[in-house]
């Protein structure tokens, strides 16, 4: 519990810091959509204990970043007919670019915080789930930009353990 309590605050505080420097009107905000490969780890009517799954999974985001950092809200549906695994996901994420943002392609590194809501046939529950991502954008125009990305995040569930993602993302900035 102190864990969770922890990476919410510090994504909270990294989040907050992108504002806490100079004028809002700074940061770029965007918009955009993400496209996903996802293996996701729980137990399901016809086999407890913790499944593997993988199937698609497609999200929106909106979010703000500046020179060094971003934040992003992101919602995620992962819906699997053939292993009967369904997953909602909420996500705050912060990350940090570790290349100077001058150039078209930036690496990052950051921390997801979030709640989740996982179902299969007679199976439920949601959790807060927490983890980490890294990955690289690159610029394309102005006010366009692609986002590769893994992401992987844990859960304190009984029912539902783990989920690992590769998404594309584009984003729109303004």
């Amino acid at each position: 519990m102190v864990k969770k309590i922890a990476v919410a605050l510090l994504c909270t505080a990294l989040g907050s810091s992108l504002y806490a420097r100079g004028d809002i009107s700074q940061s770029r905000t965007f918009i955009g959509l993400e496209l996903g490969y996802s293996e996701v780890q729980g137990d399901t009517f016809y086999e407890l204990g913790y499944t593997g799954d993988y199937d698609v999974e497609f999200g929106v985001r909106l979010g703000a970043e500046k020179d060094e950092w971003r934040t992003t809200f992101i919602f995620d549906y992962y819906d699997s007919a053939d292993n009967d695994q369904n997953v909602e996901t909420l996500l705050m994420t912060v990350d940090y670019f570790v290349l100077d943002n001058d150039s078209a392609f930036r690496p990052y590194i950051g921390l997801n915080v979030g709640y989740a809501n996982y179902e299969s046939t007679f199976v439920e529950d949601s959790d807060f789930i927490y983890g980490g991502q890294a990955g690289f954008v690159v610029d394309v125009a102005e006010t366009v930009n692609l986002d590769l990305s893994y992401r992987y995040s844990l859960s304190n569930s009984d029912i539902f353990d783990h989920k690992g993602s590769i998404f594309f993302g584009v984003n729109y900035l303004f």
